[in-house]
């Protein structure tokens, strides 16, 4: 079980990185997709702003090439190695893998490209900045 005070924790839950306390995100759904970029400006418990400056998260589309990689490769393992399907029907899996998994990739690579520049305060959950 993770906790508080974790990477993991505010990479995989998609809360503030500093205090941990609330989501970053508007809609905690990935699969809304009118809501899938929409983000608070600011964390309402710590106060931390969440694009430190304009165009903060392009960088995220490194991470997110990453992720699409290890999807990619995990589809490709189960469709392949495990079920033994021919090669147009794993490019078939690994296509469709990508497509169903696009919002997830997303906010895992928000959520770890913000949690590479902010560390988990203790003292951010019981103080306002």
């Amino acid at each position: 079980m993770l906790k508080k005070g974790n990477k993991l924790y505010s990479i995989l839950t998609g809360t503030c990185p500093k205090c941990q306390e609330e989501s970053m995100y508007v809609a905690q759904n990935p699969y809304k997709f009118g809501h899938l970029f929409k983000m608070h400006e600011r964390c309402g418990h710590c106060g931390i702003k969440y694009k430190m400056e304009p165009s903060f998260f392009y960088g995220a589309m490194y991470v997110s090439y990453a992720l699409g990689i290890a999807f990619a490769v995990a589809a490709f393992v189960i469709a392949r190695l495990i079920f033994g399907i021919n090669l147009i029907n794993t490019f078939v899996a690994i296509v469709i893998t990508l497509i169903v998994f696009m919002p997830v990739i997303v906010r895992l690579s928000r959520n770890i490209w913000i949690n590479l520049f902010y560390s988990y305060d203790s003292e951010a959950n019981t103080t306002k900045n």
